[in-house]
């Protein structure tokens, strides 16, 4: 039986992290507060990181938490503190106790599943098995969710990835379908997982420069949560930061070309440079005369051509213009060393993506700027090009 307190969530979120502290979540408390009938969000803290699990019970200690929003929106200057109360709860799955809580809940009103996982979180785990409780991996956590969900004949579940990944809900569902089949469970229960639920892929874009202790977040006014339109998809509340499309595709390609490109070419210049100690944060960089012009040079030359070509109909100079403007932000404190963390992956997933739609469409056109950063990821100097 769920105590009044459970039966208000309808939406389990794995990750504590900031940024959903000061977008997904602070949506649904916009959208309560207008109103909308927006049920509650119990988090799921799903590693065992210490950092994560102070946020987890600091969760369950405070009913609110500030998000600072700070920037400048339509010319004026925007500084204000939004308390959010749309997070009802946090469960650490470490614990086996609250594992079995967390299973609890999904057999009651939940609806939606929001993921925001680290850059490898969809990455499996070898000591992973169907009766560990839980498993380790996030993937392996959310099919055993979904195979209780399926034992007590509950609705489909939504399903609502949030991390920097293309196709990430496709994605995950693959990860997810094939390691049941992996671990043996029922036909019909992977029959409803992947064709009864919705699984619907997301993009989401605003800077969440900082986090406040113990929870809360500091961050820009711009925010982004394109959804995919998939049949059945129900968001979890409507929000003018929120849209339906039909194609992702020119969304993501435009954030992962300019924005998160920019942050990592930026970095790795950063990172080669020694970590400069007057250089710490994104809005000294983008003023920086060593850094800065680099960036400028391989937008103007081997980025945004490729954008121009595989994004008819969108214009990436405005895009651009738009992003430096959101990193000049004086307000943020968006540290370098932050944006640094899993260096490597990002390179991969945004530096090599670039170059490879280059080759593609201009073949015989060279790279030498995205050369050099792949060549020094991979441990080869690239002095001359710099």
């Amino acid at each position: 039986m769920l105590n009044p307190k459970t039966s208000e969530i309808t939406i389990l979120q794995f990750g504590t992290g900031r940024f959903l502290q000061a977008h997904v979540d602070l949506f649904l408390d916009e959208a309560a507060k207008s109103g909308q009938q927006v049920g509650k969000v119990c988090v799921l803290q799903s590693s065992d990181q210490v950092e994560g699990i102070a946020r987890a019970n600091a969760f369950n200690l405070q009913s609110s938490y500030p998000v600072r929003i700070e920037g400048v929106r339509d010319g004026d200057i925007v500084q204000e503190v939004r308390e959010v109360e749309s997070v009802e709860r946090a469960l650490i799955l470490a614990d086996p106790d609250q594992w079995q809580q967390a299973l609890q809940l999904v057999r009651g009103p939940v609806r939606t599943i929001i993921s925001n996982t680290a850059d490898r979180g969809y990455e499996l785990s070898a000591l992973d098995h169907a009766e560990m409780c839980p498993p380790a991996s996030f993937p392996a956590k959310l099919l055993l969710l979904l195979r209780e969900r399926f034992a007590v004949a509950g609705a489909p579940l939504t399903i609502l990835p949030c991390e920097l990944i293309n196709n990430n809900a496709d994605q995950l569902q693959k990860i997810v379908i094939s390691l049941g089949r992996d671990w043996g469970v029922a036909d019909d229960c992977l029959t409803w997982i992947a064709e009864r639920c919705v699984w619907a892929n997301t993009l989401v874009d605003r800077i969440v420069s900082e986090a406040l202790e113990p929870i809360g977040a500091v961050a820009e006014p711009y925010a982004l949560w394109a959804i995919q339109r998939v049949a059945g998809l129900v968001p979890p509340c409507t929000h003018s930061d929120i849209r339906v499309v039909d194609d992702l595709s020119p969304f993501e390609m435009l954030k992962l070309g300019i924005l998160n490109f920019s942050h990592t070419f930026l970095v790795d210049l950063w990172l080669r440079k020694g970590r400069p100690g007057e250089v710490t944060l994104v809005s000294e960089i983008i003023k920086n005369q060593y850094f800065f012009p680099k960036l400028q040079a391989v937008m103007d030359s081997e980025v945004l051509p490729v954008l121009r070509e595989m994004l008819p109909g969108q214009d990436p100079d405005v895009y651009l213009k738009s992003v430096l403007e959101r990193f000049a932000n004086p307000f943020l404190k968006h540290r370098l060393a932050d944006i640094a963390q899993n260096h490597e992956e990002k390179v991969r997933r945004r530096i090599q993506m670039i170059r490879e739609q280059s080759n593609r469409l201009f073949p015989e056109k060279p790279t030498p700027l995205l050369d050099a950063c792949l060549l020094r990821e991979a441990g080869t100097q690239a002095d001359h090009v710099l």
